[in-house]
């Protein structure tokens, strides 16, 4: 029995008539660039996190690169970001003429915390990215605090946190919503998911959401008056026209995700692997195990007919693109860790109880055959 990481067509073949009338209806109108269906999904996912203002783009990078411009800061100012995680991150700072600091992550969590973040601080940094990795939620009470005691702007990198919530000041809130502004990816693997590129930046601040508005279209409101220099980021009617038929669904998907979740947390028990803690609020976007001999163990896997994914095997600040920041081995040791030992296992919302029992059987034997049982630096 084969076990895929991901089947997309099991989710469309579920909403089949839905999209395809959400698509024919956009057809129908022929009005494809921003207009009423990508006002109407920005409201909704205003209103579904709970905050003021919601802008449309192209996609989630996008989303952070145009939250950076928005803000206006001078050329090579320090951002500060994870070691660990998807370039992007680190690649819109870069884009956005600015400089990347990186900072180390939580060991346990893989998630930047107040004390790595203020380990990272320089007196000209400007600008903190928070990422909720694997759709866990940093805490980020700590962090909100550290940031305005110093005066510094926060943005959230909810790309794989969409519906992610923490208890803060006795209320939930959600991922994307706490920061200044907060970025989201609905890439179509993601939590809630298009049919190909599409983004979207959220803010309590209406001057900052009228700036992101600008930049997506070239800087203007008015179509060839340009009060800034700005880029072609547009969501299309077509990509929101999905997105608002998947959203009345994500709750459900979120709780099967948490379900599988707690599947493979009982299944695993005493297999060798470190598992994730998932939280009440998280949404287990993936769901990422950590092992010795990290390759080996997947190659046992692949053998096995389970496909899995490694997220992310090289640290950003150990990519070469950033080699001129002159950074090395052993300068950020838990992300250099993660990347050697995490792995990600299949999970999304209409897997099939049978493969949760596969993957986790076909790990517990890989595990064992390699001598791949993880071994935990702190003791």
């Amino acid at each position: 029995m084969s076990v895929p990481f991901l089947d997309l067509r099991a989710q469309y073949l579920t909403l089949r008539p839905g999209l395809d009338a959400a698509l024919a209806r956009v057809i129908d109108e022929q009005r494809f660039i921003l207009g009423p269906e990508v006002e109407g999904f920005e409201d909704e996912v205003a209103a579904y996190l709970g905050t003021p203002h919601a802008v449309g783009c192209a996609s989630g990078t996008d989303a952070i690169l145009l939250s950076l411009r928005a803000l206006d800061l001078p050329a090579g100012t320090p951002v500060v970001v994870p070691a660990f995680t998807f370039f992007a991150t680190a690649g819109a700072v870069w884009n956005a003429g600015l400089r990347p600091a990186f900072a180390d992550v939580d060991p346990e969590t893989l998630n930047l915390t107040a004390e790595t973040v203020e380990a990272a601080l320089t007196p000209d940094a400007r600008a903190v990215i928070v990422v909720h990795l694997y759709g866990r939620m940093a805490s980020m009470d700590d962090i909100v605090a550290l940031c305005r005691s110093r005066g510094l702007v926060l943005i959230e990198d909810a790309a794989q946190a969409f519906g992610a919530a923490r208890v803060s000041n006795g209320r939930a809130v959600r991922a994307g919503a706490v920061g200044d502004l907060g970025c989201l990816s609905f890439f179509p693997t993601k939590i809630l998911g298009a049919f190909g590129d599409a983004g979207m930046v959220v803010t309590g601040d209406p001057a900052l959401a009228e700036r992101v508005a600008k930049l997506r279209v070239h800087g203007g409101r008015q179509m060839y008056h340009h009060e800034m220099v700005g880029t072609n980021s547009r969501l299309d009617a077509l990509q929101a026209a999905v997105l608002r038929t998947k959203l009345p669904h994500v709750d459900g998907w979120i709780d099967r995700r948490r379900g599988i979740a707690a599947a493979y947390a009982g299944a695993l028990e005493g297999a060798g692997a470190a598992l994730p803690a998932v939280g009440g609020g998280d949404v287990v976007n993936v769901y990422t195990v950590r092992t010795g001999r990290r390759d080996a163990v997947r190659a046992r896997l692949s053998e096995a007919g389970i496909e899995t994914q490694v997220y992310y095997p090289v640290p950003l600040h150990l990519q070469a693109c950033f080699a001129s920041l002159g950074h090395g081995p052993g300068d950020f040791p838990a992300s250099e860790r993660a990347a050697k030992t995490v792995l990600s296992l299949p999970v999304y919302p209409e897997m099939p109880a049978e493969h949760v029992d596969r993957v986790a059987a076909a790990l517990r034997d890989a595990v064992r055959e390699t001598g791949g049982a993880y071994a935990d630096p702190s003791g």
